[in-house]
């Protein structure tokens, strides 16, 4: 399959002065990760990384001008392909063994997609999902070789649990634990602007909770969390931000639509 070539492997948009959301536009819609750069006075955020099929610190030089730390939402390869860029890396505890090792269940490699062959995305399917097409529609650059791209292991420097407090200096975020579609899956709440980055936990989008480590039971808690949670704004692991009546429609959706799976058949959930 003969791929062009990309004129920037990156994009990004400022949506505030201390909120810059960065993505790949060449890769597939459905591992395209939103990474969010957090400006703090003493050190910033990178929350989520993208595939790291290029360097997003080199990408990014400009606005990385202190100390920063990556944090992992959760291990899955989409959002934590440049962390091994990064000095020091925020995870739950729950999801580190996964990044420093790099193992295929944790981080969907291999699952997804053939690593010999990114013009290859495969997903299994179900009643939910069916996909299949190309990882990548184009290349970095010319000579880019495809079967050499490879997830590589994170040094992780901090490990959080629900109710940890990331400090920025003038800003804090509350570690919330939300798992579900996995087992460390977190978020960053800032009470202060009622703003919640959420991974992959929700997002306006299908929500993906049939992986091997996915756990409906906890992923329905993980919903009734957020639900009363006072949140104004919510920047997601994938598509738009949106706001809390959204937020509180997609809970319902999703919610409802366990219910009747529940129904139709039990023995799944």
């Amino acid at each position: 399959m003969a791929l062009q070539i990309a004129d920037c492997w990156f994009e990004r948009r400022r949506l505030a002065d201390d909120v810059t959301l960065m993505w790949e536009p060449h890769v597939s819609p459905l591992l395209r990760c939103n990474i969010w750069h957090v400006r703090g006075r003493d050190r910033d955020l990178v929350i989520d990384t993208g595939l790291g099929v290029c360097s997003l610190r080199a990408f990014a030089r400009d606005i990385l001008d202190k100390p920063v730390a990556a944090v992992a939402t959760h291990a899955h390869i989409d959002h934590v392909g440049g962390h091994h860029e990064f000095d020091e890396c925020i995870v739950h505890a729950r999801e580190a063994a996964g990044l420093a090792a790099v193992t295929r269940e944790a981080t969907l490699a291999g699952d997804v997609f053939d690593p010999q062959d990114m013009a290859t995305l495969a997903i299994p399917a179900d009643d939910s999902f069916e996909i299949a097409g190309p990882m990548l529609t184009a290349l970095p650059h010319a000579g880019y070789d495809l079967s050499g791209y490879r997830l590589q292991p994170v040094r992780v420097t901090r490990l959080v649990e629900d109710g940890d407090v990331i400090d920025l200096g003038d800003r804090t975020f509350e570690v919330l634990h939300l798992p579900g579609h996995s087992p460390g899956s977190i978020g960053l709440f800032e009470l202060e602007t009622a703003t919640l980055f959420s991974g992959d936990s929700i997002y306006d989008g299908p929500l993906i909770d049939n992986l091997g480590h996915s756990i409906v039971t906890d992923y329905r808690r993980t919903m009734e969390r957020l639900r009363v949670l006072p949140v104004d704004i919510v920047h997601a692991g994938h598509e738009p931000s949106f706001g809390r009546s959204r937020l509180h429609e997609l809970i319902d959706q999703q919610i409802a639509a366990w219910d009747q799976k529940a129904v139709r058949e039990p023995s799944r959930l």
